[in-house]
C-alpha cells in the first residue's frame, strides 16, 4: 500500500494511464479500492468485478462505488450474478471496450476468450460439466445470440489476440 501511495504522489500530475480502460477482476477489498483510486488517480478509466463471490468486503465496493467507478461485486452474490457481473466490467457506456484486462484467477480473460471460440462454434458451450460451467455456457449463448461478435471485439482492441491462447 505505501508504494501504490508513493506511486500516486510521483505520477498523478503527468497522468501516465490517460486513456486507459480497465477491466478489473480483483478480490474487492480495501487493498484492491486503493489499487483502484490509484490507477484512476494516474488517469486510468476504470470498471471492477470480484474474482470470487465470497472474498468482497462491501464496504470497500460501496466506498469504490461512491466514487464513481463501476463496481459489480458484493459478498454472497450467486454464480449466475458473478458471471453477469464479469460480463459487466467489458460494457463501458459508450459502446467502448477495455485497452487492459487486469485478472487475478483468469475467470475474466476466460470469458472473453472463451465467447469469441463461442461466436465461432457454439458447441463448445454446450456439455457443461458442473453448476459453475452451466451458469457460465448459458450466459455465453445468450449473449453470442443477442449480441453477436460481442466477445470477439474486446481481445482485439485489449491486445490479447485470440490467437495467442490455447485452449484443450
Amino acid at each position: 500500500m505505501p508504494g501504490l501511495m508513493a506511486t500516486r504522489e510521483e505520477y498523478a500530475k503527468s497522468q501516465p494511464l490517460k486513456g486507459a480502460r480497465i477491466a478489473g477482476s480483483l478480490h474487492m477489498t480495501i487493498q484492491t479500492a486503493v489499487l483502484i483510486e490509484t490507477l484512476k488517480a494516474l488517469g486510468a478509466d476504470v470498471r471492477w468485478a470480484s474474482c470470487n463471490i465470497f472474498s468482497t468486503q462491501d464496504h470497500a465496493a460501496a466506498a469504490i462505488a461512491a466514487g464513481g467507478t463501476p463496481v459489480f461485486a458484493y459478498k454472497g452474490e450467486t454464480l449466475e450474478e458473478y458471471w453477469d457481473y464479469c460480463h459487466k466490467i467489458f460494457e463501458w457506456s459508450d459502446g467502448g471496450t477495455p485497452n487492459m484486462i487486469l485478472d487475478d484467477g483468469g475467470d475474466a480473460t476466460l470469458l472473453i476468450h472463451l465467447g469469441a471460440r463461442a461466436e465461432k462454434d457454439l458447441s463448445l458451450v454446450d456439455n457443461p460439466t458442473n453448476d459453475e460451467e452451466r451458469v457460465l455456457f448459458a450466459q455465453i449463448k445468450e449473449r453470442v445470440k443477442s449480441q453477436p461478435g460481442w466477445y470477439s471485439k474486446v481481445p482485439t482492441k485489449s491486445g490479447c489476440p485470440l490467437d495467442s491462447l490455447r485452449f484443450g
